[in-house]
């Protein structure tokens, strides 16, 4: 089966997609026919970004989201099913990077990462799930990261956390509903977005733009992989996959 014909009519939800992978993954799936619902917190970058892709013969439509809020990504939920019927895809990505050394103590941004990094996600899958339950169907994805796979330190303590948390919740849910309900976790390095600007402690986030600089891949690398998740026949759960840049050490 082609990738195209997979993915074709297919109903997805994605978070963040107001720039960086979200923005990539609704581009590279309405082109191969889904059908989307994008969701962030800017309405002028979703509005250009549903403009574009209805112009080049998508479907698609936006919902203004904060990612921190149940009832925001319930509204999100229930406008992909009064618009589109169902929902097949709920991608979460919005994510925040504030890194800096433990010692300095930066207690509001590692309120904030766990925030958007854990609830949302756990926001976007209590959403998401009872549809996918009355459907007998549906598709959790979440970016997580390399960071969720090695912790990233010093600096990354926090974040490495929250990421790590996103893969076990992932795969906590998987044997809980996986009969029916497939989940994969994608766990990107280095990869061009606004994650890289979200460093407010100078030393970190000048380390962060060098570190960005000499290894980041295009975010479309990301959404091939999601895709590839997303093509396969129900039966065949692609559960993680970890992709890097090639030059990338860790």
């Amino acid at each position: 089966m082609s990738q195209a014909n997979a993915v074709a009519g297919k109903v997805v939800l994605i978070t963040g997609a107001s720039s960086g992978l979200g923005e990539s993954t609704a581009r590279l799936l309405a082109s191969l026919g889904a059908k989307l619902v994008v969701v962030a917190r800017r309405a002028e970058r979703l509005q250009q970004l549903v403009a574009e892709i209805t112009a080049a013969g998508g479907e698609a439509v936006y919902q203004v989201t904060d990612v921190t809020k149940a009832s925001d990504l319930e509204a999100a939920v229930n406008l992909a099913v009064s618009t589109y019927g169902r929902l097949d895809v709920m991608i979460n990505n919005a994510g925040l990077m504030a890194i800096a050394p433990m010692s300095a103590r930066r207690v509001a941004e590692w309120d904030q990462m766990i925030d958007i990094n854990i609830k949302g996600v756990l926001y976007g899958i209590a959403a998401a799930l009872p549809v996918f339950e009355k459907q007998n169907s549906g598709h959790f994805i979440t970016i997580s990261s390399v960071a969720g796979v090695k912790v990233f330190s010093p600096g990354g303590t926090v974040y490495s956390g929250t990421k790590f948390a996103v893969r076990a919740i992932n795969e906590g849910l998987r044997h809980e509903v996986g009969a029916a309900i497939r989940t994969t976790t994608i766990l990107p390095g280095a990869v061009e977005s606004e994650l890289k600007h979200g460093s407010k402690h100078a030393a970190s986030a000048e380390f962060v733009q060098a570190f960005y600089q000499q290894n980041e891949i295009p975010a479309d690398s990301v959404a091939r992989a999601i895709a590839y998740a997303i093509e396969q026949p129900a039966n065949v759960d692609i559960n993680e996959i970890v992709l890097r840049p090639t030059v990338q050490e860790f």
